[in-house]
């Protein structure tokens, strides 16, 4: 199974777009079962997401494997001193005896004056067995560009989707394939903008009506829901490993999962867009 499941509304609030408060525990460990049933075997969590790792700890994770993300290394610290204690401090909390990836959340620090220091404790975390792949989490493909002037990666995060098509468009998508590189997508449904129907949409978003207009008209003509359209659009690239889904309930989790059914190829129009003010949800709070 492609799908991955993404754990940052078990530790906070979350979302841009529609925000939806902090999962309970009680609903986090029933959706970690029926996942985990349903044969999903990769967790994404993050050390910036709020109380995530600790809860996941709590619930059991043992048996999946677990990506988490090492935030910016604070000015002034000993760089593998810092990422060292922070990793086995996750560890601690996930209750696992290694992470399966370890991803930057700042990747631009690796072309930093402290890119050497931090590529190295990466490498040594991984020769010491407490990660077993190391890598990005991009918001846009141009990042790779340096990134891999400078060194190299097991696994990158990116986000891809219908509409937002850069890692293909730019090459990047192949030329990982072509490394060996492990390529997550997430973002998939943009925040769950692509979910919306057109009354649900913000109206600051009307601004790329014509964009909708024709999202719309795609999803119509494939007799298919927004979510199952999305998700099989990304799932059947073969260059992508796994498929990053946030879920704000067991309802969710479980649509998702009866969405991902179909893997086959599925025809699409031209609707990528280049325009960062909506690919980037964080340009969403100007706007």
């Amino acid at each position: 199974m492609k799908l991955a499941l993404g754990t940052a509304q078990f530790g906070l609030a979350y979302g841009i777009a529609s925000p939806q408060p902090q999962i309970g525990f009680a609903e986090s460990k029933a959706i970690i079962d029926s996942a985990s049933r349903q044969g999903m075997t990769v967790l994404d969590t993050a050390m910036g997401y709020g109380d995530s790792e600790s809860r996941l700890g709590q619930i059991g994770v043992q048996t999946w494997k677990v990506i988490s993300k090492l935030p910016e290394v604070p000015a002034g610290e000993n760089v593998t001193t810092w990422i060292t204690t922070a990793v086995k401090a996750s560890l601690e909390k996930l209750k696992i005896e290694s992470l399966y990836g370890l991803l930057l959340h700042r990747p631009a620090q690796l072309l930093s004056d402290k890119g050497p220091e931090i590529y190295a404790a990466l490498q040594r975390l991984k020769a010491d067995g407490l990660v077993q792949k190391i890598g990005v989490s991009i918001y846009q493909p141009g990042e790779l560009d340096s990134i891999f002037s400078f060194a190299e990666v097991d696994l990158v995060q990116s986000p891809l989707s219908v509409l937002d098509r850069r890692l293909i468009n730019s090459g990047w998508l192949d030329r990982l394939a072509d490394r060996g590189v492990e390529v997550h997508a997430r973002s998939v449904f943009l925040q769950g903008l692509l979910l919306m129907s057109a009354d649900q949409r913000p109206a600051k978003f009307d601004r790329w009506a014509s964009l909708w207009a024709s999202y719309h008209e795609w999803i119509a003509s494939t007799g298919l829901t927004p979510l199952q359209a999305c998700i099989a659009y990304v799932s059947s690239l073969p260059q992508v490993q796994q498929v990053v889904v946030g879920v704000n309930g067991l309802n969710h989790i479980n649509e998702i999962l009866q969405a991902q059914t179909r893997q086959e190829p599925i025809w699409t129009p031209d609707l990528a867009t280049e325009d960062e003010q909506l690919l980037n949800p964080l340009a969403w709070l100007q706007f």
